[in-house]
């Protein structure tokens, strides 16, 4: 062999041994992470305002608003919330016609009389006031309870309302039932009735607003624009999270089955799968805890067109699911290094996308091309 087929010999060795060692870090990185704002105080939800604005929610019981970088003072008139446990204000979210009405929905725990409920109230946004305030929700039968609220809500293409239902935890067993709202998905109109198409409307063994059951824990839910279908993720006990795919008047299994077990690790089923219920498109055990949930629609990043984002409060991360003609065929866990509880997630209309850390000190966050 000659010197100079013997020094390229060696140039090309070295080069692939340059690309074992660095590996996909060695490729150009998809995204860059920008910190809007830091110093936030326990933030639960982020929401855009038609304007580009957004509202973001203090799950001590506060709502701001957030334009061009600049968080506003405490917005007046949100109702009295039950900071207690997992209790407190959830998300806010403007109603599909806010441009015209105004009108903003939050999500809370609610203390009264009878124990604890999840409650949804609307009231106009006029400047940084909310006035007119309305309950338009209600769950039923209260609880003792301070966990497993749920409190994720979707507007669907006719204006209706979805709201998520935890199953107050040691009422697991109520999931199940459809004289309660625990561990269930409802629907109502905007101004809190119930539709007259919704699937167990009429029955008098049923509470009229139920849209879908079994359901644990349902922290993250969102409506893919593309096509309707509306996606909604849940924590499990020690194991066994889901991400599933909602289909009205479906029974999603819990506790009947589940891949997870109890905290003590009993076995709270013996069934995985069960039969008549959905099983989940994707699962995570050990638990990530999943909280919050986007889908991506937008051109700033077009190879990752029509995938899910999940926050992870356990996993300290932010998971890709890599979707392809309504199936999952991927997963990326990004921000791993960050080691941060991820609290929200959101697709801007700027294409962007925007996630909440959690706890005190948190940080407003976004994800953009790099330059």
């Amino acid at each position: 062999m000659t010197n100079r087929r013997r020094r390229s010999l060696v140039a090309v060795m070295a080069c692939c041994l340059m690309v074992w060692i660095a590996g996909p870090s060695a490729a150009a990185k998809e995204y860059v992470v920008e910190t809007v704002l830091t110093g936030l105080d326990r933030p639960w939800s982020l929401t855009f305002l038609p304007d580009g604005a957004m509202l973001l929610t203090g799950h001590k019981g506060t709502l701001r608003t957030i334009r061009d970088g600049r968080m506003s003072a405490p917005i007046s008139g949100v109702p009295a919330v039950e900071f207690d446990g997992q209790g407190g204000l959830f998300e806010a979210l403007a109603h599909p016609r806010f441009a015209e009405n105004g009108l903003v929905y939050l999500s809370y725990a609610h203390k009264g009389e009878g124990g604890n409920t999840l409650r949804v109230a609307r009231a106009r946004l006029d400047r940084e006031a909310l006035k007119d305030l309305k309950v338009v929700f209600e769950s039923k039968p209260a609880h003792t309870a301070a966990v497993h609220y749920g409190g994720r809500m979707v507007w669907l293409p006719d204006g209706t309302l979805l709201i998520t239902n935890g199953d107050g935890f040691t009422y697991r067993e109520q999931a199940q039932n459809l004289a309660s709202d625990f561990g269930k998905i409802v629907r109502i109109n905007d101004d809190g009735t119930v539709p007259a198409d919704n699937p167990f409307a009429g029955r008098k063994d049923a509470r009229p607003e139920i849209w879908t059951y079994g359901h644990r824990n349902p922290q993250g839910m969102v409506l893919d624009p593309a096509d309707g279908v509306v996606y909604a993720h849940e924590h499990g006990p020690r194991g066994g999270d889901e991400l599933n795919v909602i289909v009205k008047g479906r029974n999603y299994g819990w506790p009947l089955a589940t891949k997870g077990v109890d905290y003590s690790g009993a076995h709270i089923t013996p069934f995985k799968e069960y039969k008549g219920t959905e099983n989940a498109i994707i699962g995570w055990t050990p638990s990530i805890a999943p909280c919050g949930l986007a889908i991506y629609r937008g051109d700033a990043f077009p190879q990752w067109d029509g995938d899910l984002f999940v926050g992870a409060l356990a996993g300290r991360s932010l998971h890709r699911v890599d979707m392809q003609g309504g199936k999952v065929t991927g997963e990326e866990v990004m921000l791993k290094d960050m080691k941060k509880r991820i609290r929200d997630v959101r697709t801007g209309p700027d294409g962007l996308i925007y996630v909440l850390t959690d706890g005190e000190g948190a940080a407003l966050l976004r994800l953009r091309p790099p330059a």
